[in-house]
């Protein structure tokens, strides 16, 4: 699966072999404003996960140089969560997305959610949800433009968060 979205911009299935740029762009920005991420997680374990569940995609430049990556999480606590609707199920959550940090604030976190949830709707889901960061402006700022709904908040894996749903 490769779309090209606009001359240049391609979005697709992250692979095997992308793991290790994959790697490199989660921890370059461990430490930035708003972000939750250490060097445990998200970790090589978790994205190989994603990689063999089809769950994480990227999005390329005409080089082929990674800008950034969303991926499809498999977690229960999270699914389980009371606030999410009932009517919107099957949903996924999307996670761990990122843009280089060269390439941010260009609309590609935005173009990575409206891609992956074409993707979701052809695998048969009703709706998506997402946990961020109520400390994450920059991504509380860029989600804003996407139609979500603000469903509830929560406290887990030691963090403060916002709970997001929409219909696909």
């Amino acid at each position: 699966m490769k779309r090209q979205l606009e001359e240049n911009i391609y979005f697709s299935l992250g692979t095997e072999q992308e793991k290790e740029e994959l790697l490199s762009l989660y921890r370059s920005v461990i430490g930035s404003e708003g972000c939750t991420w250490s060097q445990e997680y998200p970790n090589e374990a978790i994205l190989e996960g994603d990689i063999k569940r089809r769950a994480v995609f990227v999005m390329k430049n005409q080089k082929g140089e990674i800008l950034g990556a969303i991926s499809i999480d498999d977690d229960k606590e999270v699914d389980g969560l009371s606030c999410w609707s009932n009517s919107l199920k099957p949903a996924a959550e999307l996670a761990r997305v990122v843009v280089k940090e060269e390439y941010q604030n260009q609309g590609i976190a935005r173009r990575m959610f409206c891609e992956v949830m074409k993707e979701l709707r052809k695998r048969g889901y009703k709706g998506v949800h997402y946990l961020v960061s109520k400390q994450n402006k920059r991504a509380l700022r860029s989600y804003a433009k996407l139609s979500f709904e603000k469903v509830g908040e929560c406290d887990l894996y030691g963090g403060d968060w916002w709970c997001y749903e929409r219909k696909l």
